[in-house]
């Protein structure tokens, strides 16, 4: 497998697979519920080549990997063994928060399903598209078969639902999916059957905002008949007493029976109670959350729309999206349309801008390595790459990027934008906004204003204060480099506090410019220096503390006392030898005084398996600084000088790496 390697290294920095509980994925994370946090190297998975972002929310630990995590997740299940159809959860939900618990349940419930949710969403609006421009006409063939694609999953949500309902809650999916098939059965349905042409048998709660006209009753009781296809809440509820019931049977039900018998019972018990009691009150709750929703919305969808817009990326980060996603479905579903979810469209396109203005205005290579394909993700609506290697990390392009995103927002409240269905993401959501009646609305139009003024804006603010003051940083291993010019005002720039980085090891100074590994070689990883050691033993060059510790102890991280961040890379892919020959005499976090001897290594042993032992001594930050001066000596001793840095630049943004 392509990342089996990837994976391995997942499961072990999280404890071991002993310590997983379960392990599910998202568009562009693994997220992982976990026995002992505790045992989780979070430093070392930060520093996971693969790996973008690592972070703890809605009681998961989530590792953030990219658009290729479909693939990662595959590759963590068959090699740690986990289930991915049974619900394993174990954990000891008093020690979490009722919110926590909430958004933990959401996210597993529709993170499955997401992918084909907007699938189909976008197809239906392709469909609303076709018809609006007069290509297809709504009583033809090709559109009742889009349509009908369109609307597969929407209108039969229920069945869905309680298949990753029933999963979650740790019941027999397949009896959740035969509520869910009951809730829509189209005999029950009173849109689709005759059953409701005559006159009721009586009715219940009369002269209230509830009257329910009773046409049918089961054994006796009455029933109140709803329509429940694309509803959401109903079947969630059900699913949950559907496995509480079917547990419940599974202790008193012989086992030589219990194949057949624990579903008869359970599907005659939940079924009935379902549409008597749980979809009634279900349907009743999920009307009055939506109209709160609009209530809320229209005391000021200005307001709404600079809140939520400005905040969701923020909300994106921790997790709590989820709250939002259910009250979208739930409108589109009881009202037609939700404003909500659509209030945040302009979000993703002002993350892009601000990525934009850093690659065009970053003289880092690494930094506009990674914008590239942010940016690309960011256009599809996938913000999490850009969120997390590029604005975040930078803070003030995050910063300017939620501010637009809140102007965008302020225009899509302002416009009445709604949203008809859970169309795609990004560029593909637009369709979402075109209303199945009438067309292109002032709402649509109001959704491409609001995406292009998040987006420049974004780019604006970015570009003209998000990026603080930068500095060309120029490097050679034969001379001391003179002073730079700072490279927005052309200005010099006094320095202002000085860093030295004494050799970490005897040998001969080499270039990193003249080394074979490109990513070195490029700058990409920082500016520093290489050594050719000729004993093998790596001394620390600073005092500070230990921020990585590869756990093939071929590499380590360090940031000293001031900030700098410092990576040592003992040989050339050497991580393949997979900590054979490496001995480390420190440990993650571990407070490191200059000097203090940090690894071991067999020199002789590394050449004869075929490595070159070529060292690069590389500052990862040193975009923060206006000057970096390397020493002239060709051979250095532990201990001598080796790097000198000098002057901060003002806005500098440390932990880029």
């Amino acid at each position: 497998m392509k990342y089996e390697q990837l994976a391995k290294d997942i499961i072990e920095n999280v404890g071991g697979k002993e310590n997983v509980i379960s392990v599910v994925h998202c568009i562009t994370r693994l997220r992982f519920k976990l026995k002992d946090e505790g045992k989780v190297q979070t430093d070392v998975l930060k520093n996971m080549e693969g790996i973008v972002m690592v972070m703890k929310s809605g009681g998961q630990y989530q590792v953030v990997i990219g658009n290729h995590v479909p693939d990662v997740y595959k590759a963590v299940v068959e090699i740690g063994g986990f289930h991915t159809e049974a619900s394993v959860e174990d954990v000891d939900k008093k020690k979490e928060g009722l919110f926590t618990q909430f958004i933990d349940v959401v996210s597993s419930i529709f993170t499955p399903i997401l992918g084909v949710l907007a699938a189909t969403g976008m197809i239906k609006g392709f469909n609303a598209l076709f018809v609006t421009l007069g290509w297809l006409s709504n009583t033809s063939g090709t559109y009742q078969i889009i349509n009908a694609i369109g609307d597969s999953l929407f209108y039969f949500f229920p069945i869905f639902l309680g298949y990753t309902a029933s999963k979650k809650f740790g019941g027999n999916i397949f009896i959740g999916m035969a509520i869910g098939a009951s809730l829509v059965y189209p005999t029950l349905s009173p849109a689709l059957s005759d059953l409701t042409d005559g006159e009721p048998l009586y009715t219940l709660f009369a002269g209230t905002i509830i009257e329910s006209p009773i046409y049918l009753t089961f054994l006796g009781m009455p029933v109140i008949l709803m329509t429940y296809a694309s509803s959401v809440i109903p079947i969630i509820l059900a699913a949950y007493f559907g496995a509480k019931v079917e547990n419940g049977f599974k202790k008193v039900i012989p086992d030589v029976v219990k194949m057949f018998l624990v579903p008869f019972f359970t599907l005659l018990v939940v079924v009935p109670i379902t549409f008597m009691v749980i979809g009634p009150i279900a349907t009743w709750s999920g009307q009055l959350l939506g109209q709160g929703t609009i209530w809320i919305y229209e005391l000021s969808p200005l307001v709404a729309g600079a809140f939520l817009g400005g905040l969701w990326q923020v909300f994106v980060i921790f997790g709590l999206h989820w709250g939002l996603v259910p009250v979208a479905i739930n409108n589109i579903s009881v009202l037609g349309s939700d404003p909500i979810l659509a209030l945040t469209f302009a979000a993703s396109f002002a993350q892009i801008g601000a990525v934009l203005a850093v690659w065009i205005k970053t003289k880092q290579q690494k930094l506009k390595t990674l914008s590239i394909p942010a940016f690309i993700s960011g256009v599809f609506g996938v913000t999490e790459p850009a969120i997390y290697g590029v604005t975040l990390p930078l803070k003030k392009p995050f910063i300017m990027s939620c501010v637009a995103a809140a102007v965008g927002g302020a225009i899509l409240g302002v416009s009445g934008t709604q949203q008809f269905m859970m169309g795609g993401l990004g560029i593909f959501g637009f369709p979402a906004f075109i209303d199945p009646e009438n067309g292109f609305t002032a709402g649509f139009l109001g959704a491409f204003i609001a995406v292009l003024v998040g987006f420049v804006l974004a780019f604006i603010l970015t570009f003209l204060f998000g990026m603080g003051r930068r500095t060309k940083i120029a490097e050679t291993a034969g001379d001391t480099l003179v002073s730079t010019q700072n490279a927005n005002s052309g200005e010099p720039e006094m320095p202002v506090e000085n860093d030295v980085i004494a050799s970490p090891l005897m040998g001969e100074v080499i270039g990193v410019s003249d080394l074979k590994d490109a990513a070195f070689a490029s700058g990409a990883l920082g500016k520093g220096v290489a050594i050719e050691p000729i004993e093998g033993k790596l001394f620390s060059p600073v005092s500070g503390t230990v921020s990585a510790l590869f756990p093939t102890n071929h590499a380590i991280g360090i940031t000293t006392d001031q900030g700098v961040e410092i990576l040592i890379h003992l040989g050339m892919d050497t991580v393949q030898l997979d900590g054979k020959y490496f001995t480390a005499h420190t440990a993650l976090g571990a407070r490191l005084e200059k000097g203090q001897l940090l690894i071991e290594f067999d020199i002789a042993a590394i050449k004869a398996a075929g490595y070159d032992v070529t060292t690069p001594i590389v500052v990862t930050n040193s975009d923060n600084y206006n000057l970096l001066v390397i020493t002239k000596v060709k051979h250095v001793e532990v201990g001598d000088c080796l790097i000198e840095l000098e002057g901060i630049t003002s806005g500098s943004s440390l932990s880029l790496l």
